[in-house]
């Protein structure tokens, strides 16, 4: 299968390496030429739009931050949509709005292409070692055909439903990590009111039946919410909003976990 990809930061650099050193040929678009230079040294061809990378591409993966992203680079002029021969497929692995997936979708069809969505979890390091977090969601064959390639950067590989659900999945996920934060902020203060000093304490839930990975990047971050907030604040945010209007075109009460995110927001210095 060939593959193209479109999203060289932090998470999908990583990504696409591990793509290209499984020895699928691969052929990569970026803005900014700057991105594009860490894979001067691999087999990687690179194109000069979206459309003639997807002209190259049996599988298009997608890794850019927002819905606006994903929507220009599929849809814009010379988008991946445009270069696509019928039966390719197009993998979204950016947290986006399950419906902006299933829009175009319904745009991809009319041109007998596929679209998934992959979004993932797990960040750079876990890319790089090939255990990031797939949540599929889509027709199941894509997904299928789609396996090996996300075999080289993750595991496991979850296919959750139709299109959509795998976006979904991962906003449920990014909704209890963020809520977490604040629980287990929380507790790190609690503890040092109590007398017991925040990197002690963690260092004892860590290991306890209450661990859990927001725990872990706050005791690594010294105690506070500064560092996360500066670095995943706005996304979190960002996908906070996401489920709560998600919920709320439902008709679904979101419960407790809603409110401990929104009290994480409020730790960031951020609002929903």
């Amino acid at each position: 299968m060939r593959v193209g990809f479109i999203g060289l930061g932090s998470q999908g650099a990583p990504m696409a390496r591990r793509i290209v050193e499984g020895g699928y040929p691969t052929t990569l678009w970026a803005r900014r030429p700057a991105s594009l230079e860490p894979f001067a040294d691999t087999a990687a061809a690179t194109a000069g739009s979206p459309a003639e990378l997807a002209a190259r591409s049996d599988l298009v993966c997608l890794c850019v931050v927002g819905d606006a992203d994903v929507r220009e680079v599929v849809t814009g002029d010379r988008g991946v949509l445009a270069g696509l021969a019928v039966g390719s497929i197009i993998a979204v692995h950016s947290t986006v709005h399950p419906d902006t997936c299933r829009e175009l979708a319904e745009l991809a069809a009319a041109r007998q292409v596929t679209v998934i969505d992959a979004p993932v979890s797990g960040g750079g390091p876990a890319a790089a070692a090939g255990r990031l977090l797939v949540m599929a969601g889509g027709d199941t064959e894509a997904v299928e055909r789609s396996r090996p390639v996300f075999a080289t950067y993750a595991d496991p590989i979850v296919h959750l439903g139709g299109v959509g659900s795998g976006q979904a999945a991962k906003l449920l996920n990014n909704l209890l990590f963020t809520a977490n934060i604040a629980t287990a902020a929380g507790t790190l203060a609690l503890g040092q009111g109590l007398g017991i000093s925040p990197d002690r304490l963690g260092e004892v839930i860590t290991h306890g039946t209450a661990n859990s990975f927001a725990l872990g990047r706050i005791v690594s971050a010294g105690g506070t919410v500064d560092r996360l907030a500066e670095h995943a604040g706005d996304l979190l945010r960002k996908d906070v909003g996401l489920v709560a209007r998600l919920a709320e075109a439902a008709g679904i009460a979101p419960g407790v976990v809603l409110g401990a995110a929104d009290a994480t927001l409020a730790l960031m210095n951020r609002q929903r």
